[in-house]
């Protein structure tokens, strides 16, 4: 088993070395699950969207399994086997004319979209294609920015709006397209002034199909439809709702300072109350950006969810009092904390697949808080936290507010030589 922890893009760097400790999470996950040893082969940290890790995720597979037998994409609805599934496609990874004969896997945030298994074949790595290839990677990764071309300029820059971390994914294996064939009729060509000239109908396009020999001892690569958690919020919402709960680009951490008897709401999917505390402590939101956060004092907590859930205050739910109604009511769970210092989270608080919550506070300071998740979703205390040191990113203090002002950290791309490193 090779497990791919895919959407890293989306994260900010906290730290020097984030990638690292986040792969080490990963990992001690997979052997909290039971995997490890022979089992668990590799870990890869990528983005399917951005390209980030998807050269190197190439070269495992093709170093792990050759072309000894069939592979499977398995995993959550809405981790992006699909948008993994397209990418691979258009990759080293598969045979050069497939991309001409197979189905793009549908990309929706809806669960159940991949109906059928889809499949690409996959390309034998031998000993000649494998150096070709390696040869290829050196050259792109000697380049900088001012080297590639105007369009490939202009779509690493709208990577870089979309996620932090970017890469390009190439092919060595091209195919070669005959140049067409223009048939037509010299008699068209030819006709009186009181004659009209006369169409030849178009010719139906034929799909291209695999020959026989092609397939007859391929190995394939499989989409395969997502598993349903049953404790994931995104089972509750409407499309129109998953689409804005889920990010699609670069998130950017919003830090909050919050006083004992403060509370904050994340949509109306989340709540997280600070009871008790000698200090402020600082809570740091991990959510998608179309997603509201509001501060608000615990006296007034109650009567602000139970007014503007369902409107555009909290945002989602949305649909008014109807929707609430069959909306079910928020949980609440205890926590206790206690600080390790000002620039250190000690644990995320994780509000279903709505986000998380990372919250830093004083050393030794105990903080005692009060989650809640809609009924029926998993509200988890994550320690040690996946971005401990997210709340140094942020920007100034707003005056008269419990917010600081958010901080893009800039975007990365793996395989460009750095300007001015020639």
């Amino acid at each position: 088993l090779l497990v791919v922890g895919n959407k890293v893009d989306l994260l900010p760097a906290d730290s020097p070395g984030h990638l690292g400790r986040l792969r080490e999470r990963v990992a001690a996950a997979c052997a909290q699950a039971g995997l490890r040893g022979a089992l668990l082969v590799d870990v890869r940290l990528v983005s399917a969207k951005t390209g980030f890790g998807l050269e190197g995720l190439v070269s495992r597979l093709q170093r792990s399994w050759k072309c000894a037998g069939d592979v499977y994409l398995l995993g959550a609805t809405n981790s992006g086997k699909s948008t993994l599934f397209n990418t691979l496609l258009r990759s080293d990874y598969c045979k050069s004319r497939a991309p001409d004969v197979i189905n793009r896997a549908t990309v929706s945030p809806w669960p159940g979209t991949t109906l059928n298994l889809l499949k690409f074949p996959i390309i034998n790595p031998t000993c000649d294609r494998i150096f070709r290839r390696q040869e290829r990677l050196k050259e792109e990764a000697s380049k900088t920015e001012d080297e590639l071309s105007s369009e490939e300029r202009k779509y690493l820059n709208h990577l870089k709006k979309q996620g932090y971390l970017v890469g390009r994914v190439g092919r060595t294996f091209q195919r070669q397209k005959p140049n067409p064939v223009i048939d037509f009729d010299p008699d068209t060509l030819s006709y009186s002034l009181d004659e009209e000239p006369k169409q030849t109908p178009k010719k139906r396009e034929e799909r291209e199909e695999f020959t026989y020999n092609e397939v007859k001892d391929a190995r394939w690569c499989f989409d395969t439809p997502g598993i349903i958690k049953e404790d994931c919020v995104l089972n509750l919402l409407t499309e129109k709702e998953v689409k804005l709960v889920l990010p699609t680009q670069a998130i950017i951490p919003r830090t909050f300072i919050l006083k004992p008897g403060m509370v904050l709401f994340l949509a109306a999917l989340g709540r997280v109350d600070y009871l008790q505390g000698e200090k402020p402590a600082w809570f740091s939101v991990i959510a998608s950006n179309h997603l509201p956060v509001h501060i608000s004092t615990l006296s007034k907590a109650d009567a602000i969810y139970e007014k503007h859930a369902g409107q555009e205050l909290l945002k989602v739910p949305m649909g008014g009092e109807e929707r609430m109604k069959e909306f079910p009511p928020l949980v609440p769970q205890d926590i206790t904390l206690k600080g390790i210092g000002t620039t250190e989270a000690v644990a995320d608080i994780k509000l279903s697949s709505a986000g998380w919550v990372a919250v830093t506070a004083h050393a030794e300071e105990e903080l005692l808080l009060r989650a809640y998740t809609p009924q029926g979703t998993a509200l988890v205390v994550r320690e040690p936290p996946l971005l401990p040191y997210i709340s140094t990113i942020r920007g100034a203090r707003i005056k008269g507010s419990a917010a600081y002002r958010t901080k893009r950290p800039p975007s990365l791309v793996e395989n460009l030589k750095t300007a001015g490193s020639r």
